[in-house]
């Protein structure tokens, strides 16, 4: 198994694209979420009423997940466009990627969080006013022999939505939602998993043993990947919750020292 999960966000168009049809399904918004060109072309639709949302069919252990997302143009501010993974239950395993929407010219901040067993609370904040693709920004490390739980066996659903959250999303919510330019659209192409599939009867469908076709199951990040991770939280990192000193005035939590 992986020994840490690479937090990447995939723009690149993919060799193999899937076809959202035939991987998704919409879970809410009232009509405000379609799949257009047989498949090809997803988007997600949010005005007063209601933003909109969608989950994958299959549940994944491990996997690579390559997603082109375009972002809500222009004024996006108070809205935010999610993509994350997670399982259910009060003991829940979670991967987050939230997209804080702001004025016109200014960048998204790219919001992520980690869930193990139903404890969050991990925050990483970047600007992103850089080209992610391909590009590791952070790495939740297996620690499990030094007592913190990993997100190992729980299978999770890949979801996104966009929704209305101006409230918190920009600038703390001194921001707000600017209605005339309603409805926000953020739209989706090539979808791609190298995944393991969870199915009740069989479990995962991916074996570390096949190495040819299950080649990303042993990724790791070797010295120039973890060189860029620094790079990218030394020049773009805009909170990080292992250095927030006021949140934790009794000390930071153990991940913290150890990664």
């Amino acid at each position: 198994m992986m020994k840490s999960f690479l937090f990447q966000m995939m723009f690149l168009v993919v060799a193999f694209a899937g076809n959202f049809n035939q991987n998704f399904d919409i879970t809410w918004g009232d009509g405000r979420a379609k799949i257009l060109e047989n498949g090809q072309l997803l988007t997600l639709s949010l005005d007063k009423t209601s933003g909109s949302g969608f989950r994958s069919k299959n549940q994944y252990l491990f996997g690579k997940i390559d997603l082109k997302i375009k972002l809500v143009p222009g004024n996006s501010a108070g809205t935010v466009t999610t993509y994350y993974l997670s399982s259910i239950g009060s003991s829940h395993d979670e991967i987050d990627f939230e997209f804080l929407g702001n004025l016109s010219g200014d960048p998204y901040i790219l919001h992520t969080n980690v869930f193990t067993q139903g404890k969050g609370n991990r925050e990483q904040q970047f600007y992103l006013c850089f080209s992610v693709d391909g590009t590791p920004i952070r790495q939740f490390k297996n620690l499990e022999a030094s007592g913190i739980p990993y997100p190992k066996n729980q299978p999770m659903w890949i979801y996104s939505s966009l929704w209305n959250a101006d409230d918190w999303a920009t600038r703390g919510g001194l921001v707000k939602t600017d209605w005339s330019k309603a409805p926000f659209i953020a739209s989706y192409r090539n979808y791609n998993a190298q995944a393991c599939v969870w199915s009740s009867t069989s479990s995962s469908s991916c074996s570390p043993n096949n190495s040819t076709e299950n080649s990303w199951l042993s990724e790791s990040l070797d010295n120039t990947g973890q060189s860029k991770i620094k790079w990218v939280q030394n020049n773009y990192m805009i909170y990080n919750y292992c250095t927030d000193t006021k949140r934790f005035p009794q000390g930071f939590p153990p991940e913290c020292s150890l990664n």
